[in-house]
């Protein structure tokens, strides 16, 4: 029976190849490369070796390209020195002559003193972040405009129709009812406790007064006393609030406001339909959901 590994194995050393019967030569030993002779006239020329990177075969690079980065940034440098440039040096200390014969004739005296006083704890700076926060860019979202007639969501007067009169500086909204509709007065409100609905009042050249600003609207934070005369039966430690009355300026400001409302309402063909709709309260019935409606 033939026996191919031993065929093999007999081809290898007679140095014959398995698939025919020649006898073939042994491989010779690779001739060691000269070295070129030097030119005759000039300097002889570095001879460049084989570069690092190299195609490996079908495109494939044996180092990529954040290697060899890296790799010619560290070869790059090496042997060169980039000395720095000296700076001067400033004197601290500077030689001084003291007469008399048992002084020593000279002293060395610092420029700057040092400190004779250093203290057990930092400081911690004060940062004026109210003032910051109150110059802060303020923006309101694109479809609640001057006119749009939006709906409160929190409050007293949650769930009112109510008609977006400005944006005051601070971000707020001020609102009105009018107050003649809803009760509603001019309010600030913010932003999120509102939904904006797509019917607008043309309010056309209406412009909002300038006093009516964020300090307008601040309550006067007053301390409530205990009164001093006391009545028998009554508890010593009582206060008496006091109770909200608008000022004659607010009462003026409320109509003067109202009535370019109202008059910009009744301008609209559908002035009785709005009206209503102003009046309304708004409510969620049972299946209804407010992220699936548009308003």
């Amino acid at each position: 029976m033939f026996n191919f590994y031993r065929h093999f194995r007999l081809c290898q050393f007679l140095f014959l190849d398995p698939g025919s019967n020649i006898l073939m030569a042994p491989p010779k030993p690779k001739e060691v490369a000269k070295a070129p002779a030097a030119p005759t006239g000039g300097v002889a020329k570095a001879k460049r070796g084989i570069p690092r990177n190299y195609d490996l075969g079908n495109g494939v690079v044996r180092f990529s390209k954040a290697k060899m980065f890296h790799k010619k940034a560290k070869y790059k440098f090496i042997g060169k020195k980039n000395p720095k440039a000296e700076k001067p040096k400033k004197p601290t200390v500077v030689v001084k002559q003291i007469g008399g014969e048992k002084n020593g004739g000279t002293r060395t005296v610092l420029l700057r003193r040092r400190k004779s006083f250093y203290p057990t704890q930092d400081k911690i700076p004060t940062r004026p972040h109210h003032k910051t926060f109150s110059k802060h860019v303020r923006r309101t979202r694109p479809n609640l405009t001057v006119g749009t007639v939006c709906i409160l969501l929190a409050g007293r007067h949650a769930g009112k129709h109510v008609v977006l009169v400005g944006v005051l500086p601070s971000g707020l909204l001020l609102v009105t009812g009018p107050f003649a509709f809803n009760s509603c007065p001019l309010r600030r409100i913010p932003q999120r406790y509102v939904i904006g609905t797509s019917t607008k009042v043309d309010l056309g050249d209406f412009k909002l007064p300038e006093h009516l600003d964020d300090d307008y609207f601040k309550k006067n934070k007053k301390s409530t006393k205990r009164s001093v005369k006391r009545k028998q039966g009554e508890d010593i430690f009582a206060s008496k609030k006091e109770k909200y009355v608008p000022s004659e300026q607010r009462k003026t400001d409320q109509k003067s406001v109202d009535e370019a409302v109202i008059k910009a309402i009744g301008k609209r063909e559908d002035k009785k339909l709005l009206r209503g709709y102003l009046k309304s309260a708004f409510g969620l019935r049972s299946s209804q959901f407010p992220h699936r409606m548009r308003f």
